[in-house]
């Protein structure tokens, strides 16, 4: 057992060879590493076995009694892998705990996106032998690697902010390092341990050598994608430039206008990029987006006199807005594996599939309804998963965009139509359109199934909102 620490957590992401280091952490004879054990879909390893004692039902109600487990366990030194959509109720116990060793473990974001996009496609995450190995070729698309690398840069932030006001130290293993002995040796000795490695495991196989050109069907493009960024936001971790609170790729700048639009998400994003488009007399495929600060502080200063504005949305609506498109449905934008945990642990009453004909108004609303009883309990942190931007508390977004600047207008949606003609006006533009109809929710409208239940279940998963912007009921 070690002297210097009771338990210790790797720190890592998808696709970074996180598997690999653990194999060779579980060769020591004095360290048990746990797999992903605050996993939200799974406990440890998709079997579900306990750990420690702990099942997977006793981890979701109290995962401290895990914690707990692995930091007493007298047999060995104890850990677990934590990526950074693992549950957030145990992040504090973990990071503030100097008992707890931290390892961070990196692999360059275009690798590792690129491994997690072919492994999606062959559905093969472990190789153990070659002659089982599975081929395919990834395809870059540049907004979900924009995602993937916001939400990278946004935890090892935090974990470097969290280490330095606690005085901590984390010992760092790059990718390229898991092939080094010594450096696995290293690793022993800052767990506090006396023993050594020969050699390292080598059960687990590198799954896809080829250079990166030849895992990318549209290569050029991720080219021209990553051209425009800074490569030391590609390769270096956790001192990300530039250091990124709110999510600035999302913000949208008019084509030739003075303007800036801060999206919030599940928002009527189509609509105001339809109107800005329109005010320039171009299409939408011409408005600006996916800056760095960087990128966005240039065009202020080009730009004096520019206007910013984000528009609020009631939060009944905008909830029926995230659970239509990233929950009920299963195509593009969907969150099959959240999905999937909802069903199973939540019981939400989810059609098997894509809805159809057989899904009806009394089906939706129940779905509905059970989806905002999950998201209090989300947006309270009693959940094992994480809160997503789709559905977090627009007072929240709003505090991150603070981070760099605040909108010059909040706007609320349904004063959308006079304000953004104002906001036009004081450009200069007194041509500005007219605003366009908003888009339908599929495959049903909130109107046909909201009543004073739903109104009353948002009210309470969204208090924060209310409160805060003062909303009254949706209808």
């Amino acid at each position: 057992m070690s002297a210097r620490f009771d338990s210790f957590v790797v720190f890592a992401e998808m696709r970074t060879g996180s598997n690999f280091l653990e194999a060779n952490l579980n060769a020591f004879a004095g360290i048990a590493c746990h797999g992903e054990a605050f996993n939200p879909h799974f406990l440890g390893y998709p079997q579900n076995e306990p750990i420690l004692g702990v099942d997977l039902a006793k981890r979701d109600a109290d995962p401290g009694a895990l914690l707990s487990a692995i930091r007493d366990d007298p047999t060995a030194l104890s850990g677990f892998r934590y990526f950074h959509d693992h549950d957030p109720r145990v992040l504090d116990a973990i990071v503030d705990d100097p008992r707890c060793a931290k390892i961070v473990l990196t692999r360059n974001p275009v690798d590792s996106y690129v491994s997690w996009k072919i492994a999606q496609a062959t559905g093969q995450w472990k190789l153990t032998d070659m002659k089982a190995h599975k081929s395919a070729q990834a395809v870059f698309d540049s907004g979900e690697f924009e995602a993937h690398l916001e939400a990278l840069q946004a935890f090892q932030l935090l974990l470097l902010n969290r280490l330095q006001t606690t005085g901590q130290t984390a010992f760092y293993v790059a990718y390229e390092d898991l092939q080094s002995v010594e450096v696995m040796n290293g690793l022993a000795k800052y767990l506090g341990l006396d023993e050594t490695l020969e050699s390292l495991d080598k059960n687990l196989k590198k799954q896809n050598p080829s250079p990166v050109s030849a895992k990318v069907s549209n290569y050029d493009h991720m080219v021209r994608a990553l051209s425009r960024l800074d490569r030391f936001d590609l390769t270096r971790t956790p001192n990300f430039e530039p250091r990124r609170g709110p999510n600035v790729p999302s913000y949208v700048v008019a084509a030739e206008s003075s303007l800036v639009y801060m999206p919030l998400r599940s928002g009527p994003q189509a609509q105001v990029l339809e109107w800005m488009a329109a005010l320039d007399g171009v299409s939408k495929s011409e408005l600006q987006t996916k800056l760095s600060q960087k990128d966005l502080r240039q065009w202020k200063r080009k730009h004096p006199g520019h206007r910013s504005f984000t528009v609020l949305r009631h939060p009944v609506q905008r909830a029926h807005d995230a659970f239509c498109r990233h929950i009920l449905t299963t195509g593009k934008g969907s969150y099959l594996q959240l999905r999937n945990t909802l069903v199973r642990r939540y019981k939400m009453p989810l059609p098997a599939g894509a809805p159809d004909e057989t899904y009806d108004l009394a089906a939706h609303r129940a779905a509905f309804a059970a989806f905002l009883t999950f998201l209090k309990g989300n947006l309270s942190g009693q959940t094992a998963i994480r809160v997503d931007p789709a559905w977090c508390t627009q007072a929240q977004a709003i505090m991150g965009f603070g981070e760099l600047c605040l909108p010059d207008r909040i706007i609320r949606e349904a004063d959308m139509a006079g304000e953004l003609r104002e906001i036009a006006q004081a450009l200069g533009r007194a041509d500005a359109p007219e605003l366009g109809a908003s888009q339908l929710d599929q495959p049903f409208e909130l109107a046909m199934i909201y009543d004073d239940e739903i109104e009353k279940l948002t009210a309470e998963a969204y208090q924060r909102d209310y409160v805060m912007f003062g909303f009254a009921r949706w209808a």
